[in-house]
């Protein structure tokens, strides 16, 4: 199952496991459940403190495997083969279970250990998504943290009958006590956030005790990751304020073009970056959202939706953009349930099903041509004349049997029975005829936004499409205030350009900062 190479890394890891582990594992004669044999005989083989028994009990799920510390209960399953993108996972909760301790926040655990009531989580996955990682990882440290968390990871490719029962059409998706939990990409934060009702209070407590900055940076995306490290390089105070640390590069699957990096995984490169800012000293203050800027006497206050009020002597702005929606009826009653944005974590639910793509451009056919690998067929719909992709994706689109490419379609509804998409409405826009398709999976891949929202009405001047203006150094209209990355007016939304952007607007605040402590002539 594991190659050498594989082999021979896991062998190293497992060297640090203190505590000896069991795994008990219920299969049947399934081709999956020989394949878990397979891989838990690899693993067995590699630490002679992991051995392997057979479960008896008809009830738990096959192929499907549990990991305990000898001596103690700990509720750790995976249901399927953790591969892919959740082998990491796999890995980490061997560990974990055996007594490597977890990189976490030491009064976050503690927090976690204070938990009241008993937990029992259900994630379901697919292999190709890059967000399941951070869910399932998170919540398995719970489980080996606090005895009264249980938590199973569930491939829903190969648990269909589960999938359609729940009617799960986004992943991840999270089950707590047979209810759902959450949908998305959670951290271990977040996720003892929404358990622990008291947090966000006694979070805002202390964000109102903090001291102003110098440097105040309200994003952490490779923007705003940029901007706090050429802060913190210059030696001045400087806090890091994001709704998730990452931005829109959690999102992304495959990056080719960062120069330097042949190939990496987003999740990979925001793990990466926050790592990098973490080398300083930086305050990073994660999961709070801006919702209002003001210009001060003394000090730009960014107050925050929890009711904290942060303030600096200069804020950069690097809140990234999210993706653009359709905007039309159903779309909204039927996301998550049919309605999707990222091809790569969703696809698997589709397999065989009939789905469309909405947009043209490289993102949207790049998601029509994997997705046709998966579904039964493919319909793109693009709203111009022709397809705005490189002409090297278009070729390979139109090679592919199961594609239909529709020009010149206004998408007008989503159509569903309660539950799920049933089909989509559009108008062509030469003859202005009106078309159904019945389909049951719409993904949208029509571009960004920026996240600028909460800057309406403030000092700090859009563009009409509701980008940050700013000047060569990254100034906006607002003193004291800078910009950069996809929340801008930049062109060319690109990590690339972004950081280059996050390093500029910090040169910029701090020669603002020089320039207004100067004494006056």
């Amino acid at each position: 199952m594991l190659d050498a190479n594989v082999k021979t890394q896991l062998k190293g890891y497992l060297a640090n496991v203190t505590h000896p582990i069991e795994i008990i594992a219920s299969t049947d004669d399934s081709d999956s459940s020989r394949e878990l044999q397979s891989l838990l005989n690899d693993i067995v083989e590699q630490s002679d403190k992991i051995s392997l028994r057979q479960s008896d009990d008809p009830t738990t799920r096959k192929p499907s495997f549990a990991i305990n510390r000898v001596g103690a209960d700990m509720g750790v399953a995976f249901a399927g083969l953790p591969m892919g993108h959740e082998f990491t996972s796999l890995v980490l909760a061997l560990l974990q279970v055996g007594g490597h301790p977890p990189k976490a926040d030491a009064e976050l655990l503690e927090q976690i250990r204070n938990l009241p009531g008993e937990y029992n989580f259900e994630t379901y996955i697919s292999l190709t998504c890059q967000n399941c990682p951070d869910v399932v990882q998170a919540l398995n440290l719970m489980s080996v943290v606090n005895p009264k968390i249980r938590h199973v990871m569930i491939d829903g490719s190969l648990f269909q009958d589960e999938v359609n029962a729940r009617q799960i059409m986004a992943v991840p998706t999270v089950y707590l006590n047979g209810e759902v939990f959450g949908q998305g990409r959670m951290g271990l934060e977040e996720i003892v956030a929404k358990l622990d009702t008291g947090s966000s209070a006694r979070a805002a407590a202390k964000l109102n005790e903090k001291t102003p900055f110098d440097v105040l940076v309200v994003g952490g995306g490779p923007a705003g990751a940029a901007a706090a490290i050429y802060a913190a390089r210059k030696g001045i105070r400087t806090g890091v304020v994001a709704e998730r640390f990452g931005g829109q590069v959690l999102d992304t699957m495959s990056i080719e073009n960062f120069i330097s990096v042949k190939e990496t995984e987003g999740p990979k490169l925001a793990m990466a970056l926050e790592q990098h800012v973490k080398e300083y000293d930086v305050d990073i203050m994660n999961l709070q959202r801006a919702a209002e800027l003001v210009r001060g006497p003394e000090y730009v206050e960014v107050k925050l939706q929890s009711g904290a009020v942060l303030k600096s002597k200069s804020v950069i702005l690097a809140t990234g953009a999210r993706w653009r929606e359709m905007n039309v009826p159903g779309e909204q009653e039927y996301r998550t349930k049919g309605v999707a944005y990222c091809p790569h974590c969703d696809g698997p639910l589709f397999k065989g099903k009939r789905v469309a793509v909405i947009g043209g451009g490289n993102s949207g056919v790049e998601a029509a041509i994997d997705l046709a690998g998966i579904v039964a067929h493919v319909t793109l719909l693009e709203f111009d004349s022709k397809l705005r992709a490189d002409a090297v994706l278009q070729s390979k689109l139109r090679s592919l049997p199961n594609v239909t490419i529709i020009t010149e379609a206004l998408s007008t509804e989503v159509l569903g029975d309660g539950n799920k998409v049933t089909g989509l409405t559009y108008t062509d826009r030469a003859t202005n005829e009106g078309h159904k398709i019945d389909l049951e999976g719409i993904f949208v891949q029509i571009g960004l936004l920026p996240n600028t929202d909460w800057l309406k009405g403030s000092e700090v001047e859009l563009s009409n499409r509701g980008e940050i203006i700013v000047g060569a150094h990254g100034n906006t209209s607002m003193e004291g205030v800078f910009a950069a990355g996809d929340a801008t007016i930049v062109p060319f939304k690109q990590i690339i350009i972004a950081m280059g952007e996050g390093a500029k607007a910090s040169l910029g605040a701090f020669d603002y900062l020089i320039r207004s402590s100067a004494p006056k002539a």
